[in-house]
């Protein structure tokens, strides 16, 4: 091989890696005799699941909170109810609170997608992996781009949620079960922060904090019914529990939507808390404000006193060499570059 020639190379894998970065994180490991997708799950994991009165083969869901960092998993009992199961820590994720809106951003996604067994990734190059569904039906009808967003292992992200091999197994383990008991699919909620009042109206200013309105609808439902909403996407926006029948226009029209018993006062009561800790938001803001220019102020008034006091002291210490002979400047020695005379001989005294 010449140098041209492996230069080129180099050239061309080096683009090729960078391609790879940014399309998130895709990649699939060779083909190999590797069976860790096939892990069961612990006794530990079994005798926790049987003790909240549910089996592996249940129905789940999984809530993702980025702010928090934290991933939960939630089965369904004997009671038709979900039950918190367990939380796994986020090792990473890509990008700030918001959002995923085009390839290439590095932004973890947000909102509801649906998991089924094709979006499993048991040969990530990732430990393991399974797809969030990006881009969903919601982000399609907002023009949004992304590929290979996963939950994966290796603690490393690029617009995805990283967790570690240990944590990505349990997880995968649990949704391999879940299929196998004859459910076609879990719903994954994605969530910005704890969707409390307090959290949105720290984000008032947000240009995501309609969206993310809009989605704290599902979670609220999430809350009050221990069960995943019904979701889908009409004039642009999320709709749970929609009251009819079929598959909605994302551009289309919204239906009536079936009420739930407590939502609406939840909402209420949480507009007003929202409102009240916006208010609260924005004293605290102008109480800082204040303090900083108090402190500024501060700051200058005590450099002003010490020029004057330096000015002073000055004044006064030019006062006194005046009065013991004048400013030093007033005094100019002589120096002529003659030799001095000889001095004359002492007097003599009777």
């Amino acid at each position: 091989m010449t140098a041209t020639f492996l230069r080129k190379l180099s050239s061309i894998l080096i683009l090729l890696w960078v391609a790879f970065g940014l399309v998130a994180c895709g990649g699939f490991m060779p083909k190999s005799n590797d069976n860790r997708h096939n892990q069961p799950l612990s006794s530990v994991t079994q005798a926790g699941l049987r003790n909240m009165g549910s089996s592996p083969g249940e129905a789940m869901v999984i809530r993702i909170f980025k702010q928090e960092e934290t991933l939960e998993v939630w089965k369904r009992t004997s009671a038709g109810q979900f039950r918190l199961f367990k939380t796994y820590e986020i090792c990473a994720y890509s990008g700030d609170l918001g959002p995923k809106i085009k390839e290439g951003d590095r932004q973890s996604p947000e909102g509801f997608y649906t998991i089924t067994p094709g979006l499993m990734n048991p040969r990530s190059s990732y430990y393991l992996a399974f797809n969030t569904g990006f881009p969903n039906k919601f982000d399609r009808a907002h023009g949004r781009t992304g590929s290979d967003l996963m939950v994966h292992g290796d603690c490393s992200s690029r617009g995805c949620y990283a967790m570690t091999d240990q944590g990505i197994a349990e997880i995968y383990a649990l949704a391999r079960e879940t299929f196998k008991g004859g459910n076609p699919s879990f719903q994954l909620q994605i969530f910005p922060f704890r969707m409390t009042a307090a959290n949105l109206a720290k984000q008032a200013s947000s240009q995501h904090l309609a969206f993310w309105k809009d989605i704290k609808e599902g979670h609220d439902l999430f809350e009050l019914t221990k069960a995943p909403p019904a979701w889908d996407v009409c004039e642009r926006q999320y709709i749970f529990n929609a009251s009819s029948g079929g598959a909605l226009n994302p551009m289309g029209p919204c239906p009536a939507v079936v009420q739930i018993a407590g939502l609406a006062e939840k909402q209420q009561a949480d507009e007003m808390a929202f409102a009240s800790a916006v208010e609260s938001e924005a004293q605290k803001a102008a109480r800082l404000a204040a303090e900083a220019e108090r402190e500024a102020a501060a700051v200058a008034a005590a450099k002003e006193r010490g020029e004057a006091i330096n000015g002073a002291v000055s004044g006064l210490f030019g006062g006194l060499g005046s009065m013991f002979g004048g400013k030093d400047d007033d005094v100019v020695p002589v120096m002529s570059g003659k030799p001095a005379p000889k001095p004359l001989p002492r007097l003599e005294r009777p």
